[in-house]
């Protein structure tokens, strides 16, 4: 394609991302709807943290902070800390958050896209930077309208800082990779961003040995003096930010593991056989194009099932991407690209070793890859001197928008109905039972239902004392008038004040 040609899609694509940046934000943070019982724990430790240094149970600067018999990773909650000691607890702060991590994970791979045009030059010497940009916008809009990255930068989760996390990995990677000898300085930016991955969520604390071990494919260039920069310098001060992990690990027997327990088909008494044959039926299925293309994570919350969670356009964009890297020789022997067809590998292995399948919070970083595969394929289409390939490109960029619209579209109108999803009736039935004077309020959960945080949540949001509460297990009853607010069922010898889905108020007989 000829500049003059070249300049007027940068223009097109320009604005198109000017606009889709313009809507990202549309509907935070009324949709989704309510606030699910882990965006409230998350939220309500961040203003704890930002307000006195201490989580729910009191630990001063917690490295992973104690919820619900799990652990949940410390970035994604001390960045949102620091952002409430300047706004003051709500949902809005907190869900703009995952947005605007969501639009910077775009944007940060968009870049990684149009630095990687430059091995695809085949020797070429001179700047290209309006291929750049236009193959960096591409990938910029096929970003911001995946629902797959979509839908995570709408929830208060740790895992909606991963996606930002990788990019920002690939970019530090690919930018030492331009060069011709890594300092010191390169193997440090590459090793942080590896520990941002590690404690950002549950499954980095494995993808990110699995990326760093991938490091070993950029030592083929400058034999060992080059191995022994690019890999073991990183690896060294990689290791240094594991040790905080190793130390919380070894002090705290199991407790990172406890949920991996929870949702993993692994158990003392599998056999080698029945394990490795459940990976590999769950590692196959994260490439099943029905998950893919027509229905997505079947979990509600994560996923509107209306369509899949890939772009059908971006996913012939990304196999006509692996066919060109696997065809010419040249980009198979170049570490980059084969350190994303090893990215594209590794990414699904710690969610196969769950029970869920297509877990796209788990598969978080199969998407980015993907997405990293089309560059290819958009070089090819737009450096095409026929009319097909330009047209084909026309053709594909077209179905991104309007899909990537429709979805948008859909997303908007499943709203109402995602209300049993994210806990919708909590904060009414909470605000029923304040206005009734019995103070304390006592709090009962079922199993597997910690409504508690909710309730300190809102009491939060609306300048009441958390001290009002009395958390009481499930087996041990109120005194007699006591004013509760529960997630059990069914209520006995109670006065029901208010009953919304699984949450009611009441007071106890």
């Amino acid at each position: 394609m000829n500049r003059a040609r070249l300049n007027g899609l940068v223009i097109i694509l320009l604005g198109a991302a000017l606009l889709t940046v313009a809507t990202y934000f549309a509907e935070v943070p009324k949709n989704p709807p309510g606030f699910f019982v882990d965006e409230s724990s998350i939220a309500y430790n961040a203003h704890l943290i930002s307000k006195s240094d201490g989580d729910e149970h009191g630990q001063k600067w917690p490295l992973f902070f104690r919820a619900f018999g799990e652990y949940k990773s410390p970035t994604y909650i001390y960045l949102l800390a620091g952002l409430y000691s300047l706004t003051g607890p709500s949902i809005a702060v907190a869900r703009a958050l995952s947005a605007t991590l969501g639009m910077a994970a775009a944007l940060v791979l968009g870049l990684v896209g149009a630095f990687s045009t430059r091995t695809l030059r085949d020797g070429q010497e001179g700047s290209r930077t309006d291929l750049e940009l236009t193959i960096g916008l591409v990938v910029v809009l096929t970003a911001l309208v995946t629902p797959w990255l979509f839908e995570m930068s709408r929830l208060v989760f740790e895992v909606s800082l991963l996606p930002l996390a990788l990019a920002l990995f690939l970019l530090a990677v690919l930018r030492a990779h331009y060069k011709r000898n890594w300092e010191w300085s390169d193997s440090a930016l590459v090793a942080i961003t590896l520990g941002v991955i590690t404690y950002t969520y549950s499954v980095g604390r494995l993808l990110a040995p699995l990326l760093a071990f991938g490091l070993l494919l950029f030592g083929g260039r400058g034999g060992v003096g080059r191995w022994f920069r690019a890999t073991f310098r990183t690896w060294l001060v990689y290791g240094v930010f594991l040790i905080p992990l190793l130390i919380f690990s070894r002090t705290h027997a199991g407790a990172l593991g406890s949920r991996f327990g929870h949702v993993s088909y692994i158990t003392a008494t599998s056999s080698w056989a029945d394990i490795a044959h459940r990976f590999v039926l769950s590692y196959v299925g994260s490439f099943n194009p029905v998950f893919w293309l027509v229905s997505g994570d079947p979990e509600p919350r994560h996923h509107v099932q209306t369509m899949g969670s890939l772009l059908a356009a971006s996913v012939v964009l990304a196999a006509i991407g692996l066919v060109t890297v696997l065809a010419r020789s040249r980009l198979r022997r170049d570490p980059w690209w084969r350190f994303v067809l090893y990215g594209l590998v590794v990414a699904p292995i710690p969610s196969s070793l769950t029970i869920d399948h297509f877990h796209t919070l788990r598969l978080v970083a199969l998407p980015i890859f993907l997405l990293l595969l089309m560059v290819p394929a958009l070089a090819w289409l737009l450096e095409a001197k026929s009319r097909l390939g330009r047209a084909i490109f026309a053709l594909l960029l077209v179905c991104i928008l309007v899909q990537g619209a429709v979805f948008r579209w859909q997303f908007h109108r499943a709203s109402p109905q995602r209300w049993h999803n994210f806990d919708t009736f909590y904060r009414e039935v909470f605000q029923t039972a304040i206005r009734i004077s019995n103070r304390p309020i006592y709090l009962i959960d079922n199993h597997g239902a910690p409504g508690y945080v909710h309730a300190y949540w809102y009491a939060t949001l609306g300048g009441m004392e958390t001290g009002q509460f009395i958390v009481l297990p499930k087996e041990q009853r109120p005194p007699p008038g006591a004013l509760v607010i529960s997630t059990e069922w069914p209520c006995s010898d109670c006065q029901m004040i208010l009953e919304r889905a699984s949450f009611r108020a009441y007071v106890q007989k």
